[in-house]
């Protein structure tokens, strides 16, 4: 009879062997592949890795995103606060759509270098777009949702649900599309920190309570309040500014309220912020000041209605801007605007 050498055999379960540990070390390749770019576990808006390429998962579906971007175009102004926060000069924005002198955000004038505007912002160039050839582009369903698809043939496009009090959770997105994310929760805490400072400063100068505060913004139409979940609602928040009962909101569909000259008693509270999105002659501004029912109110007959500029508090959307109404807070409450 035939016998087998013990050597072949031996040969055999090396093979065996080696063919094991290849195929595992395969396995564990591909399983760090797939956490790097194709994750699909992660929540939406979130990276699916820390390098590039990236996958984020977001509310329009699965953005792969192949390298750093190097040249992006936002869509809104809290995109447009948002990468120049975090040391981006974009090739290409849009203007906000309430601003009496036009152009875009004084505040941001040092930030900006070549930007190209590519407004308006409800009708954004798709043509222009193309043209400048970004590598990444920013906005929101609410915005362009009606647009995404031709976005999306020009560049990968990151989209947020919505824009307003939701900043915070933007500023995030946008820092995970830019591979920004530590960067942008430093910028975030710091802001966050000197806003509660500021709040502490302002409860000891007013012996120990804090006082109420009204946001009004005229604009053509109807004069409106905007509650606690808006985006200047969310800074006051973090100040801890008391909200009036008329501007609390817990709806996130319910971020300001259309009030008559008749009824800004609304509006009465310690502190009254207005903006003016629109030249006056455009708004109520007139009827609603010139009202006996604005001249009951607290804070007018102590002098403490202060005009603050709508480009921060209502379309700045960003920690930059917030950082701005720090400041006015600061100086119309006559406490030192605390150190970064």
């Amino acid at each position: 009879m035939f016998e087998r050498s013990p050597l072949r055999g031996i040969g055999r379960l090396l093979a065996v062997l080696l063919s094991v540990v290849l195929g595992t070390a395969l396995l564990a390749a591909c399983g760090s592949e797939k956490s790097d770019g194709t994750d699909s576990a992660k929540a939406p808006g979130t990276a699916s890795g820390g390098s590039f390429p990236r996958t984020l998962k977001t509310v329009m579906g699965e953005v792969k995103i192949p390298a750093r971007p190097k040249r992006v175009v936002v869509l809104d102004t809290g995109e447009l606060d948002d990468v120049t926060l975090l040391g981006i000069d974009p090739v290409g924005a849009v203007a906000p759509h309430f601003k009496t002198e036009g152009g875009f955000p004084s505040y941001l004038k040092g930030e900006l270098g070549g930007t190209a505007d590519v407004g308006p912002l409800l009708e954004p160039n798709l043509e222009k777009i193309a043209s400048l050839k970004p590598d990444l582009i920013l906005s929101s369903k609410v915005r362009h949702e009606a647009i995404y698809d031709k976005l999306s043939a020009i560049a990968p496009t990151v989209f947020t649900e919505t824009t307003g009090g939701v900043w915070k959770q933007n500023l995030k997105v946008h820092a995970e599309a830019l591979g920004l994310e530590k960067e942008a929760a430093a910028r975030l805490k710091e802001y966050e920190t000197r806003a509660k400072a500021l709040g502490e400063a302002i409860r000891k100068k007013d012996g120990g309570t804090m006082p109420t505060a009204s946001v009004v913004r005229f604009i053509a139409g109807p004069t409106r309040l905007y509650q606690s979940n808006s985006y200047s609602g969310v800074v006051l928040n973090d100040i801890g500014l008391r909200r009036p009962a008329s501007q609390v909101s817990n709806d996130p569909a319910v971020t300001m309220k259309d009030v008559s000259p008749e009824q800004i008693d609304r509006a009465d509270a310690d502190l009254v912020f207005v903006t003016s999105a629109d030249a006056a002659d455009k708004t109520q501004k007139r009827q609603v000041t010139s009202n006996p029912v604005w001249k009951s109110l607290r804070a007018v007959k102590n002098g403490k209605v202060f005009e603050v500029p709508d480009e921060t508090w209502m379309s700045g959307i960003g920690v930059q801007a917030a950082g701005q109404m720090l400041a006015d807070v600061a100086k119309d409450t006559g406490v030192a605007l605390p150190k970064k």
